[in-house]
């Protein structure tokens, strides 16, 4: 089986869903019609029995990946024996989306006559159902026994062939001749081509990405990358909701021996805290205002003011984790999963996390009354409960620990609170949640430190590092010329590394999981912001530019990156590792030239 580099694809999206195209033409992930959604097309987890749409040239020599400049409209330029062909795929935006996700694919001869071969399996509900075809007159509709349909319409005139579950078609282009399909969810009327306009609804779509991605602020020399990056953390955003998921993907393995496979399609709370404080640095406000609709709404139905660290898009609660056996995982990689059981875990951390959020909201505007109740109940909540151990930031399925990240995060909830109670009203809260936050410091400097060894620890009593120490500075915790820093900064570097100089693993202990697992790519990044923190700028910035460049064609990024091989590896693309660009090419602007 035929199994692409998980870094060979594009991601193009709606602001509801997403789908994955790789460089050979095939869509080879597609949820629809949102993000966790069951999977239409999955070929990218089982390459014989997930389903795919592709559409490229019969045969072609070599291709390359782009987007249109400040857009997500993807384009893929196939080299043919006779010439030059391009697929251009987006899914429209904004008013042009017109209540539904539909994806759009252009095939166009550029230079010669190019034979077009297009092959349609969708594969409905994890690729459990197979469809069954109905040929109408723009197209074809395939439907299921539970009722759900999709649609492939073409051009006037095309032939279908329907067989072995596939819908297929060929048609040879002129030079300048291009050739329109439109995929539809859940519709059973296919109007022709002309009905979907679709060069008005490809200008219409591009308008949108270019409005957005021109408001922009940062004038950095890492420009086009943070462009990207910012581009890439808007699809992971879900506008009916303001939620924002990890990554649009389930079950892209971090270890090709297999066993750490997770279901990344939902909105965790600490992933989401970055991701917006990465877009408030570019100026996009709008998205922090949406996602705090989320947060409120979410936290009203919570029980005894505790936080579930990750809910589904329309804040669902319940995530159950089950196994898909039928799919055999990308390159045999399994398991494939759906739904997440750490969505159970208490991880003390996810509440800095959200009330750094909040206070940067609050330093524009004045908290609303739903908002202030929010903040002032979990700031409560955290003072009362820091002293518990927790699972933390990564997750493992052991019994808790005390981590320092957790602890440090417990004071930035009580820190950004006391600051947010104090610039609008509210002193005595302030003055009490300072008096935390001041225990909460004190402790994690006398239990936290390990003073023979000059490092911070990844827990209490516990001589192993993590990856997540670096927030220390990143946080205000301790300021970055304390000799703490520097010393938890090298420690790491020695006892996380990896044979990349640039990439470090998150952690070394036990987790309770079977295999490995690659370098985390934001880990690597917080290694390049502490070192420019610490005064080795020209360092963190050689380090980040060797980790841009692995980035590809694309400038996408996955969670983890193997250092063997430069293979990227887990869900793509990682929200995490995006938002941790854009913050990491503000941190060396801002501290280049000793500023």
């Amino acid at each position: 089986m035929s199994y692409p580099a998980i870094a060979d694809h594009g991601v193009i999206g709606d602001l509801h869903t997403a789908a994955l195209v790789g460089r050979d033409g095939s869509i080879d992930w597609a949820c629809l019609p949102r993000f966790d959604s069951m999977s239409l097309f999955a070929a990218i987890l089982d390459d014989a029995k997930g389903g795919r749409w592709r559409v490229a040239p019969r045969a072609y020599s070599a291709a390359e990946q782009r987007y249109l400049a400040g857009t997500n409209v993807l384009q893929t330029v196939f080299r043919t024996e006779g010439g030059v062909a391009d697929l251009t795929d987006f899914m429209p935006v904004g008013p042009s989306r017109a209540g539904r996700s539909r994806i759009f694919r252009r095939v166009r001869a550029v230079r010669g006559q190019t034979p077009i071969q297009v092959s349609w399996e969708p594969r409905f509900d994890y690729a459990t159902r197979a469809p069954t075809f109905h040929p109408r007159r723009h197209g074809v509709l395939a439907t299921d026994l539970d009722n759900d349909v999709a649609a492939i319409i073409g051009p006037a005139g095309v032939a279908w062939r329907l067989a072995d579950g596939a819908a297929t078609a060929g048609l040879t282009l002129a030079e300048g001749e291009a050739a329109w399909f439109v995929g539809t969810f859940d519709e059973d009327e296919l109007g022709g081509i002309p009905s979907h306009d679709p060069e008005a609804t490809l200008d219409a779509t591009v308008r949108f990405w270019d409005a957005w991605s021109s408001r922009l602020r940062y004038d950095g020399p890492f420009r086009r990358e943070v462009e990207r990056s910012a581009l890439a953390l808007k699809l992971c955003c879900y506008e009916p909701t303001g939620a924002i998921v990890a990554a649009p993907t389930t079950s892209l393995p971090e270890s090709l021996a297999g066993g750490r496979n997770w279901d990344y399609r939902y909105t965790w709370l600490r992933d989401s805290a970055f991701v917006l404080y990465a877009l408030d640095r570019l100026g996009y406000e709008t998205e922090t205002d949406a996602f705090l609709g989320f947060l409120k709404r979410v936290c009203r139905r919570e029980d005894s003011r505790s936080l579930q660290i990750m809910f589904a898009v329309d804040g669902e609660r319940q995530l159950p984790e089950r196994t898909l056996d039928h799919l055999e995982g990308y390159r045999g990689t399994g398991p494939v999963l759906v739904g997440n059981g750490a969505v159970d875990q208490f991880q003390l951390d996810v509440y800095g996390e959200v009330l750094d959020t909040a206070h940067a909201w609050t330093r524009r505007r004045a908290p609303t009354e739903g908002l202030w109740k929010v903040v002032r109940d979990l700031a409560d909540w955290t003072a009362a409960h820091w002293r518990e151990p927790d699972s933390s930031i990564w997750e493992p399925r052991l019994g808790r620990r005390h981590y320092v990240f957790s602890k440090v995060m417990a004071w930035v909830a009580l820190h950004r609170g006391a600051q947010i109670a104090e610039a609008h009203g509210h002193a005595a809260d302030a003055e009490r949640w300072r008096r935390d936050a001041a225990e909460i410091h004190a402790d994690v400097l006398a239990r936290g430190w390990d003073a023979e060894r000059r490092t911070f620890v990844q827990a209490y009593g516990e001589s192993s590092l993590d990856a997540a120490l670096l927030a220390i500075p990143t946080v205000h915790f301790l300021p970055y010329g304390d000799r703490r820093v520097r010393g938890t900064l090298d420690a790491v570097r020695r006892e996380l590394a990896t044979s990349c100089e640039e990439l470090l693993y998150r952690f070394r202990a036990r987790d309770g999981l079977e295999g490995g697992e690659g370098a985390f790519v934001f880990g690597s990044l917080w290694m390049m912001q502490n070192l420019a923190m610490v005064g080795e700028h020209a360092e963190g910035e050689r380090l980040f530019r060797n980790l841009l460049r692995r980035g590809g064609e694309l400038g996408l990024l996955a969670e983890e990156i193997d250092p063997a091989t430069g293979e990227q590896l887990g869900n793509y693309p990682q929200a995490l590792s995006h938002a941790g660009v854009i913050n990491t090419a503000f941190i060396l602007e801002k501290l280049r030239g000793g500023g």
